[in-house]
């Protein structure tokens, strides 16, 4: 088995900024990608307040994020609010050869 077996090729790492996140979507999942004091995370781009897809808009401080919109502060390494409840997903992620690769798993649609 690959190593990469599952896992997506998001972007490299000299394409994101300190503290700034960044969207994609892999696998019809809107994801955001941080680089945060030189660690990588990935997670939901969707605020489960009111589902708004803007966490890649947030303010970083402390590995944490906070929605833009509606000021609740997750925590990029959890996805958990801060005052610990269920947040943002989460997703695996690898680096190698500068470029970020993470387990999101495919949405399947039910129309």
């Amino acid at each position: 088995m690959s190593e990469l077996e599952n896992y997506s090729f998001i972007c490299k790492t000299s394409e994101l900024k300190d503290s700034k996140g960044k969207r994609f979507i892999i696998n019809n999942t809107d994801i955001a990608v941080f680089k945060v004091n030189g660690k990588i995370y990935v997670v939901s781009n969707i605020c489960p307040h009111q589902h708004a897809s803007n966490i890649y808009e947030g303010f970083v401080e402390d590995e944490c994020v906070v929605c833009p919109l509606h000021g609740w502060t997750f925590r990029l390494e959890t996805g958990n609010l801060t005052g610990g409840s269920r947040g943002l997903d989460t997703y695996p992620v690898k680096i190698i050869d500068d470029k970020i690769f993470a387990f999101v798993k495919e949405k399947k649609f039910n129309w």
